[in-house]
């Protein structure tokens, strides 16, 4: 196939040459003119706007663009002026509608004419970089009317008078506004911000400033806030309504800063009514008021977090310090938990469950609480009083809350291991007793504690547990395989505890009655016969028993006693009358115990199955004591001295710290070993901090007791210092 010839097409120009007439631009100007000013004049239906719109295409066409823009500029002014004439004619109230009819006027007039000089709007502005015709109306009628002398500071003070009489409580005519306002927004967003924001926010300022020192000496905290926040609502009620949606950050800001960040601390300290009164009183609307107030100025939430922290930490240090509210560990704890309770519901009520305010809630908590030594003790004691009766008849669901507001406290503490040391004692005492209300709710606040602090930390409390398990099956076989042999002996019921798991008790012996040493010789007998290689040691001090009593007129009762009561009682079944030396002797039970029993048996109205002569309350060396043949109650069983915790006296309490400071040693002394084992070399500053990172889950360390078990560890040759450096430590392989 042949290729095909490529052919050039060429459009040229018209050679007809078009004669103008040399008066065409003039006496088409003339008809575009007269139709401007009869649409200014409101006369427009006459005119076709078709015919209108081909001269003004036409002019542009023939290159007199330059004219027909020029004699626009010309006209619209002389209208404008007229126009402003007008307004400026207008009185009072009036003035602001002229305006706005005006405006309205010159929007449609401009509309027409846009339409008719369309063509010239595509082509011959564009291309002469002149102002198109829309923009041109608009910035005529800010040049000649708005900015006209005698309008420009009319304007804005009739609008700013408004605005003040709006804040006064009067109704205005917010429609007119609202026209006005988006006039000068149309005219460009630097004549509304130059000729009204700008002035509207600095009369503000004057306004609240005024206004917030009236309210400041004549109102109370919580009536202040009240008005803050009604006018701050006005302010972002007013910008919806007929301001520039920009101006509603700029207009709060001015109320927040004359009206809250300017008396935030005199607000907050306000006497009698001030942040520390709402606190007392759960005013929970007033500080939800302030919260949000406050937060919205910086450094708000800051004021109102410290002052109400330190009002906490003050309230929770005279709690923890007052010698009335330690008498009653229970009470105390109690109180703690109610305190908590409280700022709780403060924090989720009226500070949005603010974060930062809960943190400031927990370190005041645990600045107090650890203000005092017994703290971890009264925590168990609360503990041992809810597992022993005071959850009794409780649904599992409240026996939860109770036992995670103890948790809570409990993390608060930074002597966690007093209290395990506490808790072990008394969860001793609960077992052993049979007093717990729930073996449940005991397993339930382990595994609490085994998720906060590890295995490690109840290890030994799960050992308890088990060995009250093994021990139950241990009597049932013992007495199946015994049993026949006893006869009608007493029944014997033993818990076998293993010695590491349980409190080390000191192990005091005492002379156990015939007939019962008989029955714990068989047993130990049979026990050391089924388990090889074990050694049974009796803890008399924390056993119990019940006796078959008979006293005068065959008056029967059933008495649940401790085993040295026990021991004694069981003395007067041969005699009626007994010193204090000879039942010391009969029975070896070490001094203190035996004066603390005899006491419960002989000088607590109502339990007193013993005389005593003379009659006191303090036992003597030279006391005796008979059988009380007269002693009645209304109950059969009768309990006496029933075994409960109480909190220790001073030298118990010295005693159980000793015993702590030495259960740290090798704690500390490992942790130390296994940091320098990990590091080999390493300043004595960086040990202590690493030490007291390490073991802060359980106590904070004493970075003297630090350097001590440093020192141990270097005579055992665990570590050396170095020959240069002597704060600088070695790990010795």
């Amino acid at each position: 196939m042949s290729a095909q010839k490529k052919r050039n097409f060429q459009i040229e120009a018209f050679k007809h040459r078009v004669v103008v007439d040399p008066k065409y631009a003039e006496k088409t100007w003339k008809i575009l003119e007269h139709a401007i000013h009869e649409i200014y004049n409101h006369n427009a239906s006459g005119l076709s706007f078709e015919e209108l719109y081909r001269n003004a295409y036409n002019m542009v066409l023939h290159k007199f663009g330059e004219k027909l823009y020029s004699g626009l500029v010309t006209t619209m002014t002389y209208h404008l002026k007229e126009i402003s004439k007008s307004i400026e004619a207008a009185q009072g109230e009036l003035f602001l509608e002229e305006l706005n009819r005006k405006w309205a006027d010159h929007n449609k007039a401009l509309q027409m004419i846009r339409d008719i000089l369309m063509y010239m709007d595509r082509t011959f502005i564009p291309s002469t970089h002149k102002t198109p015709v829309h923009e041109l109306g608009l910035n005529l009628w800010r040049d000649v009317v708005v900015h006209s002398s005698k309008t420009q500071a009319r304007l804005l003070d009739t609008l700013l008078e408004l605005v003040h009489r709006e804040r006064s409580g009067e109704v205005i005519n917010r429609g007119l506004m609202r026209n006005i306002i988006k006039m000068l927004m149309d005219l460009g967003s630097s004549v509304y911000q130059d000729d009204f924001e700008k002035h509207f926010l600095e009369v503000s300022a004057d306004f609240y400033r005024c206004e917030s020192q009236e309210f400041i000496e004549s109102c109370d905290c919580g009536n202040y806030l009240k008005k803050a926040e009604r006018r701050l609502m006005e302010e972002m009620e007013r910008v919806s309504h007929y301001l520039d949606a920009r101006s509603e950050a700029k207009i709060t800001n001015v109320v927040e800063k004359e009206m809250i960040e300017s008396h935030m601390n005199r607000l907050v300290h306000m006497e009698s009514s001030g942040l520390v009164n709402m606190l007392v009183d759960d005013k929970y609307d007033d500080l939800g008021r302030m919260y949000s107030l406050f937060r919205r100025v910086q450094s708000g939430l800051v004021i109102v977090r410290d002052v109400m922290t330190a009002y906490i930490r003050d309230t929770g240090k005279q709690l923890v310090t007052d010698p009335e509210r330690l008498r009653d560990p229970v009470d105390f704890v109690q109180r703690l938990l109610d305190l908590k309770d409280k700022y709780d519901k403060v924090i989720n009520l009226a500070f949005n469950n603010d974060k930062t305010f809960q943190n400031a809630l927990n370190s005041s908590f645990e600045y107090f609480i650890n203000l005092n030594a017994r703290s971890p003790e009264f925590i168990s004691l609360f503990v041992d009083d809810k597992l022993r009766k005071g959850l009794r008849g409780v649904s599992e669901e409240d026996v939860e809350v109770v036992l995670d507001k103890v948790m809570m406290l409990f993390r608060y503490l930074q002597e966690k291991d007093v209290f395990e040391k506490y808790y072990k004692q008394h969860l001793a005492k609960r077992l052993l007793s049979g007093k717990t209300v729930s073996d449940d709710a005991e397993r339930s606040l382990i595994v609490k504690l085994k998720t906060e602090c590890g295995y490690q930390f109840t290890s030994k409390l799960e050992g308890m547990f088990t060995d009250m398990k093994t021990s139950q099956d241990t009597m049932h076989v013992f007495y199946s395989a015994v049993g026949p042999q006893l006869g009608d002996s007493p029944t014997l019921a033993v818990q076998v505890l293993t010695t590491g798991s349980w409190p080390t008790q000191p192990s005091a012996t005492c002379n156990l009655p015939a007939e019962i040493l008989w029955v714990c010789d068989k047993f130990k007998s049979y026990y050391l016969g089924t388990h090889t290689g074990r050694r049974l040691s009796w803890q008399t001090n924390m056993g119990t028993a019940d006796l078959k009593t008979t006293f005068g007129k065959g008056q029967k009762h059933e008495l649940n006693v401790s085993t040295y009561q026990m021991c004694v009682l069981m003395l007067f079944n041969n005699t009626d009358r007994l010193t204090y030396k000879e039942i010391e002797q009969a029975t070896e039970i070490p001094a203190s115990d035996l004066k603390r029993c005899l006491q419960s048996l002989a000088c607590v109205k109502g339990k007193n199955v013993l005389r005593k002569e003379p009659m006191s309350k303090d036992i003597a060396e030279d006391d005796a004591f008979f059988f009380n043949d007269k002693f009645t109650s209304k109950f059969f069983k009768v309990k006496i001295g029933t075994v409960v915790a109480q909190r220790e006296s001073e030298p118990e309490n010295q005693e159980t710290r000793q015993r702590v400071e030495e259960d740290r040693k090798p704690q500390i002394e490992a942790a130390i070993v296994r940091i320098m084992k990990s590091r080999r070399v390493l300043d004595h500053n960086n040990i202590v901090a690493e030490v007291t990172k390490q073991l802060q889950a359980r106590f904070l360390p004493n970075p003297v007791v630090i350097k001590k078990r440093i020192e141990s560890l270097i005579e055992r040759e665990f570590l050396e210092r170095d020959k240069t450096d002597r704060k600088l430590y070695r790990y010795l392989a």
